[in-house]
């Protein structure tokens, strides 16, 4: 279970989106103060989403021997989520650079603001729940692991799925100047290829997911 929960966590830690905001806030006037704030609204999203997603799937009973072909539905559903969300990101392509269009988006307006509640509210909007995210805490939920163990393994999700933050905070707090710089090299990599490695984490998301969930409902694992 820990396995396929940190494995789609991943996955789900994967957002170019993340990494970038990060580097601008590092980049700013008060960055410690800055990302912490960015985190704790991140940690709000995952926390308040994937304990509602658990709750709802235990109540559910989907931890249960009789509610395997529900539990392995379910997986197959969210895989055919994801696998459509990646064809649907692979057909459109990444899309090209508006100038006209620079900084009037939702997140950039926020970006702009170096404002502790805008700062807040990048890290709720930025890690909105994804399928993947969802994916990893109903392999916990739907597992018959004890209370103890799940509430662990919850904690574990959140912490991959926020690395994009954590990580780089705590890599500057160590070398400021080397990671500010080697982020920027991430960006700037990001930029160009950030689409095809989004598309490429929700595809192998889905099909793991559709995968597992079929051999499910064959009755080939339980």
């Amino acid at each position: 279970m820990l396995g396929d929960a940190a494995g789609l966590a991943v996955l789900a830690a994967i957002s170019p989106t993340a990494a970038l905001v990060s580097a601008i806030y590092l980049g700013a006037a008060n960055p410690r103060r800055t990302v912490l704030i960015y985190l704790a609204g991140a940690i709000v999203m995952t926390g308040v989403v994937g304990t509602a997603a658990f709750f709802a799937l235990r109540a559910g009973g989907l931890q249960h021997v009789s509610q395997h072909p529900t539990r392995y539905g379910l997986r197959l559903g969210l895989g055919i989520l994801a696998l459509l969300g990646g064809i649907y990101l692979l057909r459109r392509g990444p899309k090209p650079p508006d100038p006209k269009k620079a900084g009037q988006g939702i997140l950039n307006k926020m970006l702009s603001r170096p404002s502790a509640i805008a700062a807040f509210l990048v890290g709720v909007v930025v890690f909105s729940p994804s399928v993947t995210f969802i994916a990893a805490v109903q392999t916990v939920a739907t597992s018959k692991s004890d209370a103890l163990v799940s509430a662990l393994a919850i904690v574990m999700v959140i912490g991959i799925t926020l690395a994009f933050i954590w990580l780089p905070y705590l890599a500057y707090l160590v070398a400021p100047e080397q990671t500010t710089h080697r982020l920027g090299v991430l960006n700037s990599w990001l930029r160009s290829h950030g689409h095809q490695l989004l598309t490429g984490a929700l595809t192998i998301g889905g099909l793991v997911l559709l995968v597992d969930g079929a051999l499910g409902l064959a009755g080939v694992i339980s």
